[in-house]
C-alpha cells in the first residue's frame, strides 16, 4: 500500500490535502527553518478539519542538534500536542559530531510511546549518512518511517542513494519515505526500487511557495502519480 504525506500549516491546508486524496498530514510551523513545532491550537484546528492521521513536528530550532533544556521543552510539548490530536510525531537529532543522537532521540521517543513516529531529514545531514541510515533503522521504539532525500541537497542529488538503500530488501524499502525536493520524475524510479511512501510540501502549492495554500488539484495529481507507480 502506498502513502502520500502532505505538509499542512493550517486547517485549510489539511482540508485541501484530504480533498485531494492524501493519506497522512505532517503538521509543522516556520518552514523558513525547515519546520518547527507548531502551536497546539493549530494542531487542534487541523484535527477538527480532517480525519487523516496527523504527525506533528517536534523540533525547537533550525538545525538538528538539541540541548537538554530544549529536549525537556519538547517532551512537555508532545503531551499537549497529543491531547490536541496528534496521532504521531516527527523528530530526530544529531550530536555535536554530526552522528545520530540516539540518547536524545530515544528519550523523546519513549515519552511519545506508544504513538508512532518518523525520523526526519536529519539523517541526510549527518556527518556519515550511510552510518546514520543504519543507526536510524535500528532505533525502534515506535519508529516506522524515515523521511529522507538521500542527500542534504535533496532528492535530485540523492535518488540513486535511495534506490540503493531500498535494494537492501523490503524492510529497508518500507522504512523510506522519499521527500525533500521530491519531483514527479522521481516517483516511478523510486517505486520501481520498492519505495512506496512519498512526502510533499511546496510541490502541492501553486508556484511552489509556502505562503500559497495547499491545492487539492495538485494533491490529486500526486495521488494519481503515486498510485500508478506503486499499484
Amino acid at each position: 500500500m502506498s502513502l502520500l504525506e502532505v505538509i499542512a500549516l493550517t486547517a485549510e491546508d489539511a482540508r485541501a490535502a484530504q480533498d485531494g486524496g492524501a493519506d497522512r498530514i505532517e503538521v509543522a510551523a516556520d518552514m523558513a527553518a525547515d519546520g518547527l513545532t507548531p502551536d497546539p491550537d493549530v494542531v487542534e484546528s487541523i484535527r477538527e478539519a480532517t480525519s487523516l492521521p496527523i504527525r506533528v513536528m517536534l523540533r525547537a530550532k533550525a538545525g538538528f542538534r538539541t540541548t537538554g533544556f530544549e529536549l525537556d521543552r519538547l517532551r512537555r510539548a508532545a503531551a499537549g500536542l497529543a491531547e490536541a490530536g496528534a496521532d504521531g510525531f516527527v523528530l530526530g537529532f544529531l550530536d555535536p559530531s554530526g552522528h545520530v543522537d540516539t540518547a536524545a532521540t530515544g528519550k523523546l521517543a519513549a515519552d511519545i510511546a506508544p504513538l508512532p513516529w518518523t525520523f526526519h531529514r536529519a539523517v541526510d545531514h549527518a556527518a556519515a549518512p550511510a552510518q546514520a541510515w543504519d543507526a536510524v533503522r535500528h532505533l525502534g521504539g515506535g519508529l516506522d518511517t524515515v523521511l529522507t532525500a538521500g542527500s542534504a541537497r535533496g532528492v535530485d542529488a540523492g535518488v540513486d542513494v535511495l534506490v540503493r538503500r531500498a535494494a537492501a530488501g523490503p524492510e529497508a524499502a518500507g522504512m523510506i519515505m522519499a521527500g525533500g525536493g521530491l519531483r514527479r520524475k522521481h516517483v516511478a524510479v523510486l517505486a520501481a526500487a520498492g519505495v512506496t511512501a512519498f512526502h510533499v510540501g511546496t510541490a502541492v502549492r501553486r508556484d511552489g511557495a509556502w505562503d500559497a495554500p495547499v491545492d487539492p488539484a495538485l494533491v490529486s495529481e500526486w495521488r494519481s502519480l503515486v498510485s500508478a507507480a506503486t499499484g
